[in-house]
């Protein structure tokens, strides 16, 4: 028996055109959810990195703050300082009563 060539119908040619398209429309949203998921991990790794800057500069303040604060009270003693005003209370020393009898 010889092949016989069989012609599709507009409806199916259509139809076959259809499922193509819906295929090549999926790859591309697969493409696009990718690109996408590529870009915020970009985003996450460059919050990661800021993240860690600064818990860093938040180590160096405190420890610029410990440095400062031991300079002050060697200069002024233990106190308070008004931060509005700028001025340093002294901490009452204590004395010690004389206890010779």
């Amino acid at each position: 028996m010889a092949d016989k060539e069989v012609k599709f119908t507009e409806d199916e040619m259509k139809q076959i055109n259809d499922l193509q398209q819906g295929y090549l429309g999926v790859q591309n949203a697969f493409g696009q959810v990718n690109v996408n998921r590529l870009r915020l991990e970009q985003q996450l790794q460059a919050l990661d990195t800021t993240e860690t800057n600064l818990k860093s500069s938040f180590v160096e303040i405190q420890q610029k703050e410990r440095e400062f604060v031991d300079g002050i009270n060697k200069k002024y003693g233990d106190g308070n300082l008004d931060l509005t005003t700028g001025v340093f209370t002294s901490k009452p020393t204590e004395e010690t009563p004389d206890k010779t009898l």
